[in-house]
């Protein structure tokens, strides 16, 4: 994959968490959007990092996904108690 392209894909992905912030802003308490703006963070630190190759690329992208997933659902979990 590129260079072109896997920036794309941050980008998406960054866009995607932004959008989350945006339509929940009221829904979200600060602890939620520091992690989502955590998130973001280093997936624009990502996007700078030169001669990253996929294999370098992916666990780091995976590892973000997997702390926002797992935050959040802890919280509808404790939401819905």
């Amino acid at each position: 994959m590129s260079r072109k392209q896997r920036n794309n894909l941050v980008d998406g992905l960054i866009n995607s968490i932004q959008d989350i912030k945006s339509m929940s802003q009221c829904s979200l308490s600060v602890t939620d959007l520091t992690v989502l703006n955590e998130a973001i963070e280093k997936l624009q630190k990502l996007k700078t990092k030169k001669g990253l190759t996929n294999k370098h690329l992916q666990p780091q992208v995976v590892e973000i996904v997997e702390v926002i997933t797992f935050y959040l659902i802890n919280q509808c979990r404790q939401t819905s108690v």
